[in-house]
Parts: C-alpha cells; sequence; structure tokens
C-alpha cells in the first residue's frame, strides 16, 4: 500500500492547520533570527572564532528566509508577537549571559538547547510537512548538526573550567523547554508532531551533545532530570 493512503491526509489548506502553522511558522523563524543575532554576538565574545561564527549567523539568516518562503508558500501569516514571547524567557537568558561575558551558557543556550530543540522539531516536521516545506527543512536540517558541532567542540575543549557553569546553566534553562513543548503541544499536533516524539528526540539530541563534551552516563541522568522534573 502507498505510504500516502496508509496515513491519514493532512488538509494543508484547512483553516484549523493554517491557523496553527501561523504560530508554528513564527516560532521557526523567530528561532533562526534568534539564531542569527545570537551567533553574531558569540562572535564579539569569541574574536578567535569570529569568521566561523560570522558564517554560522549568515546561515541561520538563510534559514530564516526559507521558513519565511514555506508560509507564503501556504498563506499564512506568521504570528511573530506569539513567537517573541514564546523565546522571552531563552532570550532573555542569553542576554544577560553575553552581558557579563559568560560565554559557557551562551553557548550552552544557542548552540546546544536550540540547536537541539530546532534539530528536534525539524526531525519530527519533515515527514509530515507539505511538500515545498520538507525540500526546505531537509536542507536547514543538515546545517543545524554544524552548528551543534561547534558548540560541542569548544566547550569539550573547556570542559574543565566550564563544567560547574553548564551545570547551573542547564539547571536554568532546561526546564523552559518543556514550558515551550507544553505551550505548542495543541498546534503541534494539528500538524501531525507529537509532543512525546518531540520531547524524545529532543533529550536525545541534547544528552548526545552533552555527553560528547565530557560528561558521564550518570551525570546525563541528573542533568535530565532539571528537565523532567518541569515536564
Amino acid at each position: 500500500m502507498p505510504q500516502l493512503e496508509a496515513s491519514p491526509a493532512i488538509d494543508f489548506q484547512s483553516e484549523i492547520y493554517k491557523d496553527a502553522y501561523s504560530r508554528i511558522n513564527a516560532i521557526v523563524i523567530e528561532g533562526e533570527q534568534e539564531a542569527n543575532e545570537n551567533y553574531i554576538r558569540l562572535a564579539e565574545l569569541l574574536p578567535d572564532h569570529k569568521d566561523e561564527l560570522i558564517s554560522l549567523s549568515k546561515m541561520e539568516n538563510r534559514h530564516k528566509k526559507g521558513f519565511q518562503a514555506c508560509g507564503r508558500n501556504l498563506e499564512v501569516t506568521p504570528d511573530m508577537e506569539f513567537a517573541r514571547q514564546f523565546f522571552a524567557d531563552l532570550h532573555k537568558n542569553f542576554q544577560e549571559a553575553a552581558a557579563t561575558g559568560n560565554i559557557v551558557t551562551c553557548l550552552l543556550i544557542q548552540a546546544l538547547i536550540i540547536e537541539c530543540f530546532a534539530i528536534a522539531a525539524y526531525n519530527i516536521y519533515i515527514p509530515v510537512a507539505d511538500d515545498f516545506a520538507r525540500k526546505i527543512t531537509e536542507g536547514v536540517l543538515k546545517d543545524e548538526y554544524m552548528h551543534l558541532n561547534f558548540g560541542e567542540k569548544w566547550l569539550k575543549e573547556h570542559f574543565e573550567e566550564s563544567k560547574a557553569q553548564l551545570e547551573e546553566a542547564n539547571r536554568k534553562n532546561l526546564p523552559l523547554v518543556w514550558r515551550m513543548l507544553n505551550e505548542v503541544e495543541k498546534d503541534a499536533h494539528i500538524l501531525g508532531m507529537e509532543k512525546e516524539a518531540l520531547v524524545e528526540d529532543f533529550m536525545i539530541s541534547y544528552g548526545e551533545a552533552l555527553g560528547n563534551i565530557g560528561f558521564t552516563p550518570r551525570e546525563l541522568m541528573r542533568l535530565s532530570a532539571h528537565g523532567l522534573a518541569a515536564a
């Protein structure tokens, strides 16, 4: 039986779909915009890596334009005010860390949490996306792994002196991811994305990243619990 018949078809033109899409599309646009600005800020904090970080910021800007095109393709106006509120707490925490030169917290928020959040969302979205958005999202997903890799590499090289700060940043910021996932659970469901799958994919990516940096499996369980306690 062809795959399209095996699963219930999503009506991409229905009002209920477009309404939910206006918020989800805004979130990915705003997420890429935040990432663009965050990498520019990180380039100021890490001048030795300026060229690479500016290159990543430009990539995020291209992603933003791709997702804006996805909204136009479905004739949906993204709800950008909703998206700015959605990211407000992570945005505030990044800005505060940057203002004090806390590179470790900035990298945990942008290069680990936001990138893993994006990777999870794109992985779960691709199988249920319309054809136009699927092609865009597949291209973006390949790039996101490169961004995750930058944060992992830098934090691994500075693991011993960063460990306590990473634990503190995780404790403050991981619970925000759960609040964010709860906030979009209904809209994501309408798009064919289940919260449990998003949580699982995020925790796998985030756990792997923390493990690559240097945390032990026992430490990873403790770090993950900060998010689960808020679920």
